[in-house]
């Protein structure tokens, strides 16, 4: 094999090394962030019962029906928890990290507003598993 010969298969292993490197990457930040929430989902029903709420549904699915040009078009929607108090009744959002409990994040505050419409509730809560605070989110609808 010729000198250019070498230098194109060393190019395309390092390539690919990157390539495999990077992949695995975000396999382990994708895992470690699951690993992250799930913990939180977890931990946000004692911060709940604490602050007198009861957990009456873990993951409840919906599908909630939108339409597009009349043709229905069902959504799965999952949320973290149903909860109540006080005979109301609440989606509970459980959020980790430092920008997603942020009602200013524009994905957070997207999807309180779709469980308040779908789930029909009262309100939805944003817990915040970092300060462990729980905040009652309503929208004027």
């Amino acid at each position: 094999m010729s000198q250019l010969g070498w230098w194109i298969a060393g190019f395309l292993a390092a390539a690919w090394l990157g390539f495999a490197l990077r992949r695995a990457w975000r396999r382990w930040v994708a895992r470690r962030r699951t690993r992250r929430a799930f913990r939180g989902e977890r931990e946000a029903e004692t911060v709940l019962a604490r602050a007198g709420y009861r957990v009456d549904e873990r993951q409840p699915a919906l599908d909630w029906p939108v339409a597009l040009d009349g043709v229905p078009h069902p959504i799965q929607l999952r949320a973290d928890l149903i909860v109540s108090r006080d005979g109301r009744r609440f989606v509970a959002e459980v959020k980790t990290g430092a920008r997603a409990p942020r009602i200013e994040t524009a994905a957070t505050r997207r999807q309180l507003l779709e469980y308040a419409v779908a789930y029909d509730v009262d309100a939805v809560l944003l817990v915040d598993m970092e300060a462990e605070t729980i905040t009652e989110v309503t929208f004027a609808l």
